[in-house]
């Protein structure tokens, strides 16, 4: 009968011990299976826009747009570096006649240009498409400029290119920002 009651201990054992054992194998498969990439919604708050845009673009109003880590969550690193990159991209109205007093400004040299490219498909439905779009690269160098200094530290380093309808009074802006 001792026998009996060995056998019983140890698979009682092996129970105990294979429970734990199994359940932190289960628990690192989860942590480790990879996740499908998020896709960013689309925003339509004010108050970030205004405060690293106004500077230079003046009050912004029915904005939709996006802010993400360009290297984002999903990505393979293979080292991590300590940089991001946050795009900041969409499309905004401005204070009426706001888009004309910008791209009338003789030191920028407005020319017409096409849509915006590279636009996220989740921003296309938001902006115009008989949109007759501006691009002036003087006025993006500008724009950086003032981006930079106006922003503090934490706001990053500005590269962008901002597009201009004046009919709709339109704001397209592109803007990667380098935290370092």
């Amino acid at each position: 009968m001792d026998t009996q009651r060995g056998r019983t201990d140890r698979r009682t054992f092996l129970l105990i011990a294979g429970l734990p054992l199994l359940t932190v194998g289960a628990g690192m498969t989860y942590l480790l299976w990879p996740q499908p990439p998020r896709r960013p919604e689309v925003r339509t708050d004010l108050g970030p826009l205004n405060r690293r845009l106004g500077p230079f673009l003046g009050e912004l109003s029915d904005a939709h747009w996006l802010g993400y880590d360009i290297e984002g969550p999903g990505d393979d690193r293979s080292i991590p570096g300590p940089d991001s990159r946050i795009r900041v991209v969409g499309v905004a109205h401005l204070s009426a006649g706001g888009a004309a007093a910008i791209t009338g400004k003789p030191d920028h040299a407005f020319a017409a240009a096409g849509a915006p490219s590279d636009l996220p498909a989740a921003l296309k439905q938001h902006l115009p498409a008989a949109a007759s779009w501006q691009h002036s690269p003087a006025f993006d160098a500008h724009a950086n400029g003032q981006g930079a200094a106006a922003g503090q530290a934490s706001d990053g380093i500005p590269t962008g290119r901002y597009l201009f309808d004046t009919a709709r009074d339109l704001v397209h802006f592109d803007v990667l920002y380098l935290f370092t």
